[in-house]
């Protein structure tokens, strides 16, 4: 029978942070700990989080709810449809920091390996032949006390993807409650994986806009 997680995520006080706001894109600091949309038992999210300021706030794509780092959401009909189609196109640029357990060899490569629903242990995802193709290109940036520091771009966008990837390949993400080990789990007081960098054409002044937000780790 399939396992379900029943974990529901203790109340985020931490601010959601204002990056960018125009008449068609907001760019916005998702903390670590809140949900992008509401969830099943949670409906604190940072969309809630956003209508009162911004009613026409649309969501375009999700963070995890452990990830921390940036979001654009759309304020037009036109946005709506011209970045969901970015991303489904996969013309978004989207780099991730990310501590990781001990230190990946080279140091700077691609983990290619397809990504499926893991059909026991849900809400988890695996490697699989069969599923979904997925790439992650990384490029170590730095050591930790632990580990490595690692700069992320996801070619493909799946669900739990860099988790996944990098636990696959021995190093998964410090702080990580699905894919890591005791130790790496343990090594953190939460999922270091934070969206630090963001880059897309903006759906109205067809100019190419960039978003960077510092790691908070």
């Amino acid at each position: 029978m399939p396992e379900f997680t029943s974990h529901v995520p203790p109340p985020c006080d931490d601010p959601v942070g204002i990056v960018h706001a125009d008449d068609d894109v907001l760019v916005v600091h998702k903390p670590s700990g809140l949900l992008s949309v509401p969830g099943r038992f949670v409906k604190d999210c940072v969309l809630h989080r956003l209508l009162y300021d911004f009613p026409d706030a649309r969501i375009v794509h999700r963070l995890d709810l452990d990830t921390s780092g940036l979001m654009v959401l759309a304020r037009s009909s036109r946005a709506v449809s011209t970045l969901s189609r970015a991303f489904r196109e996969r013309q978004v640029d989207k780099v991730y920091v990310a501590s990781v357990w001990g230190v990946p060899s080279p140091s700077s490569g691609e983990i290619a390996a397809p990504l499926a629903p893991d059909p026991v242990r849900r809400p988890r995802h695996r490697v699989d032949p069969s599923g979904k193709p997925a790439l992650t290109r990384y490029e170590v940036i730095g050591e930790t006390a632990t580990g490595t520091r690692l700069s992320l771009s996801p070619v493909t966008g799946r669900s739990h993807q860099l988790r996944v990837h990098l636990a696959h390949i021995g190093h998964p993400i410090l702080g990580c409650d699905l894919y890591a080990h005791p130790d790496a789990f343990h090594s953190a007081d939460r999922l270091l994986l934070h969206a630090t960098q963001l880059a897309f054409v903006h759906p109205v002044s067809g100019e190419r806009v960039v978003f960077s937000s510092p790691s908070p780790f």
